[in-house]
């Protein structure tokens, strides 16, 4: 397995295309999102705690977002239906993409190794990227933990615009 250092996205290159159901089962693309910036945001797993806390964070933020021209949406291996839920029962204004196969996440350096209390698995490494409106990746959070991470990711965003 590569190691963190060896999942960061390079700062400047073209971001991987994808093409994947949102939890109303739409088909969205890179391509759609041509011309914002894109905060793409990949969890573990529909209503956990922290993917909650992340979730929540986000769409709490959603207006400061929108005032800097970006669109914010996540990605984890759950269903479109399990996202709907999750949507409903947190009263989510995210858009949430299904991965089941792990394309997208693994050409974002989001899926993996990880060690949980000394034991090694393959799954979804709490991650995030901005994507800059020409399409290339602006910042790469390799490793994030939930809470507060929204904070991090706009003003991160602020600093990006203005340069």
């Amino acid at each position: 397995m590569p190691a963190d250092t060896e999942r960061k996205l390079k700062i400047g290159a073209k971001s991987p295309a994808f093409s994947l159901p949102d939890q109303d089962e739409k088909t969205v693309k890179l391509s759609d999102y041509s011309g914002s910036w894109l905060v793409l945001y990949f969890y573990p797993n529909d209503d956990t705690p922290g993917c909650t806390i992340e979730a929540c964070d986000f769409t709490n933020g959603l207006k400061a977002f929108e005032k800097l021209d970006a669109v914010v949406v996540g990605c984890s291996p759950n269903t479109p239906e399990s996202h709907r839920k999750f949507i409903a029962k947190y009263k989510l204004k995210v858009r949430l993409l299904s991965d089941p196969d792990h394309k997208m996440m693994e050409a974002y350096g989001a899926w993996g190794e990880k060690v949980l209390y000394g034991r090694k698995s393959m799954g979804v490494i709490r991650s995030t990227v901005i994507v800059s409106p020409d399409g290339k990746v602006a910042h790469h959070w390799a490793k994030v933990k939930a809470a507060g991470h929204a904070d991090f990711v706009q003003a991160k965003l602020k600093e990006l615009r203005a340069a």
